[in-house]
């Protein structure tokens, strides 16, 4: 990154950076000093200063610089708003929710869950949802989708459960090698103690069929929410009866639902299809 070059010519992650090196020379601290402070590598710094590391820094560096460097919430605060940034405004108030649950459980019926989508499963996503939107947006998109992957990185990642209909395996997006590493993702996050997951199989029928998509957060001190989500935005609903009937339906799914070793199985049968 040019030092020359006029902050409002930056993005957003490497305004960050720019912010990352001007207060770190003025503490008189080295890239290899911040990294070590931080628990990060000089490198690792390096591509923060030059705003190249992908998807974005992680909130421990954030947080960590803030420590370092004496500055509050400052550096934790900018992320937190890049990351809002690339999201419709809609998304926002369900992102920070996300990001405080103990529990997320989640239906997916016809797309694989965002959270766990691959960097190119989500560009075809938003490619064929914004065609019209240029590549830059698209990117942008993409990167925040990522981003959400932290927060399995928190001191108290969330435990997600997830149910995907088989429909969001054997709906081909991207074309066949994108969906073969979508599901070798899949495969590899299921090792994961923080993710359980299992697949609705066409044979359940009705438990499936009239289900739509939804997601429920729980947190350790705080009610229960549900949230839905059409093409055109998404909605939040706290009332205990709502929230009690969709706890209901996750139930009801969940005991249709291949069980986690048998949903691991068609996974990598499919896998092979598309391989093929």
């Amino acid at each position: 990154m040019d030092e020359t070059t006029p902050p409002e010519h930056l993005n957003p992650l490497q305004r960050f950076g720019r912010d990352i090196r001007q207060v770190r020379l003025a503490r008189k601290l080295t890239q290899k000093h911040l990294g070590k402070a931080t628990g990060y590598s000089e490198g690792y710094v390096s591509k923060v200063e030059s705003g190249t590391l992908l998807p974005r820094p992680s909130e421990k560096f954030a947080k960590g610089c803030d420590t370092v460097f004496g500055t509050g919430e400052l550096f934790a605060g900018l992320l937190r708003r890049i990351d809002e940034g690339d999201h419709p405004s809609w998304f926002v108030p369900y992102l920070k929710l996300e990001r405080k649950a103990s529990r997320i459980l989640a239906y997916s019926a016809s797309v694989v869950l965002g959270l766990l989508q691959t960097e190119d499963y989500a560009r075809a996503i938003f490619r064929s949802y914004f065609s019209r939107e240029k590549a830059e947006a698209i990117e942008g998109k993409v990167a925040a989708r990522l981003r959400r992957r932290d927060v399995f990185e928190l001191d108290a990642p969330p435990l997600l459960w997830t149910i995907l209909d088989e429909a969001c395996l054997r709906t081909v997006v991207g074309g066949a090698e994108v969906m073969a590493g979508q599901l070798e993702y899949l495969l590899t996050a299921a090792e994961s103690t923080h993710l359980n997951l299992q697949v609705m199989p066409f044979s359940a029928g009705a438990p499936a069929a009239s289900t739509k998509p939804f997601i429920v957060l729980r947190f350790t001190d705080s009610p229960t929410v549900l949230y839905t989500e059409t093409r055109v935005g998404g909605r939040m609903h706290d009332s205990a009866q709502t929230v009690d009937a969709a706890l209901d339906d996750y139930d009801l799914l969940r005991a249709h639902a291949l069980s986690p070793d048998q949903s691991l199985t068609v996974i990598k049968s499919l896998l092979k299809e598309y391989r093929a």
